[in-house]
């Protein structure tokens, strides 16, 4: 897979929170748009893990799940990237637009977080591993429980411009990282049309801070070795 160009921040700053990514995981994707948005500076350190850089010792040590992305700042270290966004909202936002400080509205953010994680990118992750992994027949009940879950989350938009408040937060940016991988890989959302308008939105939310270098293209590349799996 071609990994397109990320010129997101400095590399080699011994200043600034590492950040160990890859640009093709989505879950890697939704770290380093937040950093455009509230300008944050990582120190860039790929792990390449079809390469199984993820597997050596020099990494497992810092972290023993050995999962991207991973954050050192400045030897507090984190994994698990839904909590990276919110920990780095935490640290570094100026406002508490992206995550709330309000306790009812914060609490709905983290809901839909847990939504994407737990449901939404799991059932994406089930339908196209197999093939990803070991070029298997596709599974069309997995892909019947994708759109099932579309249509929650088109239900969570009924009269709303965004999924958890009245703001774009942590939650639609982590939502919309997994609905653009999971229309690159060709699964129509049309049918939901709140799901289709709130995505057009937080497209042109984001499109200043790189969605088309950071998530679109990104998107594009896993989609395309996803799509050369099912020729064999």
């Amino acid at each position: 897979m071609e990994e397109p160009p990320i010129s997101i921040t400095i590399i080699g700053d011994n200043m600034a929170t590492i950040l160990y990514y890859h640009p093709l995981s989505p879950a890697c994707r939704s770290v380093l748009i937040l950093a455009r948005l509230l300008d944050i500076e990582f120190d860039l350190r790929s792990i390449n893990v079809l390469e199984k850089e993820h597997l050596k010792q020099e990494f497992v040590s810092i972290n023993p799940q050995h999962v991207i992305p991973t954050i050192d700042d400045h030897g507090f270290i984190l994994w698990e990237s839904r909590v990276i966004l919110t920990y780095l909202c935490s640290a570094f936002a100026k406002e508490d637009t992206l995550y709330p400080k309000n306790i009812r509205d914060r609490a709905l953010v983290d809901q839909r977080l847990q939504f994407d994680l737990s449901t939404l990118y799991r059932r994406m992750e089930d339908y196209i591993q197999p093939t990803m992994t070991y070029g298997a027949y596709l599974d069309e009940k997995k892909k019947l429980k994708i759109t099932e879950a579309l249509g929650w989350l088109n239900t969570m938009l009924n009269d709303k411009k965004w999924v958890a408040t009245d703001n774009m937060t942590l939650a639609d940016i982590s939502l919309c990282i997994t609905v653009n991988q999971i229309q690159a890989f060709g699964i129509d959302i049309s049918i939901h049309s709140n799901v289709n308008d709130w995505m057009q939105r937080c497209k042109t939310e984001l499109e200043p801070h790189g969605f088309e270098e950071i998530v679109n293209a990104s998107a594009e590349s896993v989609a395309g070795f996803f799509r050369s799996k099912l020729k064999q």
